[in-house]
C-alpha cells in the first residue's frame, strides 16, 4: 500500500542545528542544559504532531581540536535516555527517538534502558543504532583509535541480535499478577537468552517485562553498504543524508530492495533524510535570516565541523581558499566523508565555501525559502521515492521549530501532505510500520 502522508521527526540539537546558532536571538543559547527549554520544544512538537522526537548522542566531545569546543554550545548536553525519560512525564503521543552507540556499551544494559524508556513513555520510545566514529571518543575508552568500520559493524550486527533476543525474552502475557495465588508472573513467561557469541556472552533473561510496543522501534542512521544491510535487517526508520533527488531515489530504492531478504515489506521501513530549512514570508526574508546565522561562524569552529565530516583529517595546515584536498578513505563516518567530496567536485567549492555550505546542514538537505518552496521540495522527493518524511533539523531553537510549524506545516496539511491528528499512541501505530523479527535461537 503506498503511504499517502509524509512522517516528520523534530530532530533537537542543543541550541539548533546552525554551528553559529546559539549566538543568535532565536535560540535559547543555554538549551543542551536546560530542562525547561526541551519541555517546551516537544510540546511544541507534539502540538503540531510530528512523529517523534529524535535526539543525536556522542560518548565524548567529538571534535580533536577542543579551541573549537570551547566556542561552540555543542560542548554540553544532557544524555539522551535520561532527558527523553523525563519529557516522557510532560507529553503524551509524539515519539522518542534518542541515540546510542553500539561500539561503547554493552547490549543488556542499551536493551534495559530503552525497554524501561517503552514502559515509562507507554509505547513511544525509539533507539537510533549508530557505531561511534572518531577517535576522540576511542580516547574515552582506553583506545587511541577507533576500531576499524567494518570490526564496527561486525560488532553492531551482534549487539543488536543481543538485545533484540533480550527484548523478545518476555512473553506479552508473561506478567499476571495475581495476588490470590500468589502467581506474579507465568513461570515459562520469561526464559534466558544464553547467547554466546565472538563479543558478547550475555545470559538473560531482561529484567523488565516485554514493553507497550513489544519491543522499542530501531532507527538506524548508517548509509554506508553494511549500514544499509543492518538497516534493512534491523530497523523501522533510516536516517540518511543526500544532496540531489537522484541520489535520494537511489539510495531509497537500493534500501528497499533489500528488506525481502530478510522476509520484509517495503512498508516495514521508513526513510527519512535530514532537512535543515530556514524559512521566510519571503524569499527575501528567509535568505536575510540565512545569511544573519552565517556571519555569525567563526572560522576556527567552521573548520573545525569540516574536518570531522572528512573523517577526522588535520586540514590546518591547507589553503582555506584553496580546493578540498585528496584524502585517504575515513574509517569514520564513509558515507559522509565521501557526500563531503561529491558536493565540493559538484559546486567547485573551496575548503571555506564547504565548510560554510554544511554550517547548517551537516551534509543533509538544505532549503531556504518561503513555505512553499520548502513543501515543493518535500514533495517532490517524497513522490518521487527519495524519502517517506524528513527529520527537521531547526536552523535554531525555539525559532527555527516555530518558524516550521507555523509557517511549512499549514503548507503541507493544505497539500494533503501531513496528518491533522495523531491516529494512534504509540511510535509504531504513527509510522504504520512492523517490527523486524528476532534473530533465530
Amino acid at each position: 500500500m503506498t503511504q499517502s502522508t509524509l512522517r516528520l521527526g523534530a530532530f533537537f540539537y542543543a541550541t539548533g542545528h546552525h554551528i553559529a546558532g546559539w549566538r543568535h536571538p532565536s535560540s535559547e543559547a543555554d538549551g543542551g542544559i536546560n530542562l525547561e527549554r526541551y519541555v517546551g520544544w516537544a510540546r511544541k512538537a507534539e502540538a503540531a504532531k510530528f512523529d517523534l522526537v529524535f535526539l543525536e548522542d556522542g560518548t565524548g566531545i567529538r571534535d580533536s581540536n577542543l579551541r573549537s569546543s570551547e566556542r561552540t554550545a555543542r560542548s554540553t548536553h544532557f544524555e539522551p535516555v535520561t532527558l527523553l525519560s523525563a519529557l516522557a512525564a510532560v507529553t503524551s503521543r509524539i515519539g522518542l527517538v534518542a541515540t546510542t552507540s553500539t561500539s561503547f556499551n554493552e547490549p543488556y544494559n542499551v536493551a534495559r534502558r530503552f525497554a524501561s524508556l517503552d514502559h515509562l513513555s507507554g509505547g513511544r520510545a525509539g533507539w537510533n543504532l549508530v557505531t561511534s566514529t572518531t577517535d576522540a571518543e576511542a580516547a574515552n575508552f582506553g583506545n587511541d583509535r577507533i576500531a576499524r568500520h567494518a570490526d564496527r559493524y561486525e560488532r553492531a550486527e551482534e549487539f543488536v541480535d543481543v538485545v533484540l533476543g533480550l527484548w523478545n525474552g518476555w512473553d506479552d502475557d508473561a506478567v499476571v499478577i495475581d495476588r490470590e495465588s500468589g502467581q506474579f508472573s507465568k513461570p515459562d513467561g520469561f526464559r534466558p537468552l544464553n547467547h554466546r557469541g565472538k563479543h558478547f556472552e550475555v545470559r538473560g533473561p531482561l529484567n523488565i517485562s516485554r514493553t507497550p510496543q513489544g519491543q522499542p522501534v530501531l532507527v538506524q542512521a548508517g548509509s554506508s553498504g553494511p549500514g544499509k544491510d543492518l538497516a534493512a535487517r534491523t530497523a523501522e526508520i533510516v536516517f540518511t543524508a543526500h544532496q540531489t533527488l537522484a541520489e535520494a531515489v537511489a539510495f531509497y530504492g537500493d534500501l528497499k530492495e533489500r528488506l525481502p531478504r530478510y522476509g520484509r515489506a517495503p512498508s516495514d521501513l521508513k526513510v527519512m533524510p535530514g532537512l535543515f530549512p530556514v524559512v521566510g514570508r519571503s524569499e527575501a526574508e528567509a535568505r536575510a535570516k540565512f545569511e544573519a546565522l552565517q556571519d555569525l561562524i567563526d572560522p576556527v569552529v567552521g573548520l573545525a565541523l569540516l574536518e570531522r565530516m572528512v573523517g577526522g583529517f588535520d586540514l590546518s595546515g591547507y589553503d582555506v581558499d584553496g580546493p578540498v584536498p585528496a584524502l585517504p578513505e575515513a574509517n569514520g563516518a564513509k558515507s559522509r566523508q565521501q557526500l563531503m567530496f561529491d558536493l565540493a567536485r559538484r559546486e567547485g567549492l573551496s575548503l571555506r565555501q564547504l565548510y560554510l555550505r554544511i554550517a547548517g546542514a551537516r551534509g543533509h538537505s538544505q532549503i531556504v525559502g518561503t513555505p512553499a518552496q520548502i513543501a515543493d521540495e518535500m514533495e517532490e522527493r517524497f513522490r518521487a521515492g527519495g524519502a517517506d518524511g524528513f527529520n527537521i533539523m531547526p536552523a535554531t531553537l525555539p525559532g527555527g521549530l516555530d518558524d516550521f510549524i507555523e509557517l511549512v506545516l499549514p503548507e503541507l496539511r493544505r497539500r494533503g501532505l501531513f496528518r491533522q491528528d495523531y491516529e494512534g499512541r504509540t511510535l509504531r501505530g504513527h509510522l504504520g510500520s512492523r517490527a523486524a523479527s528476532p534473530p533465530a535461537a
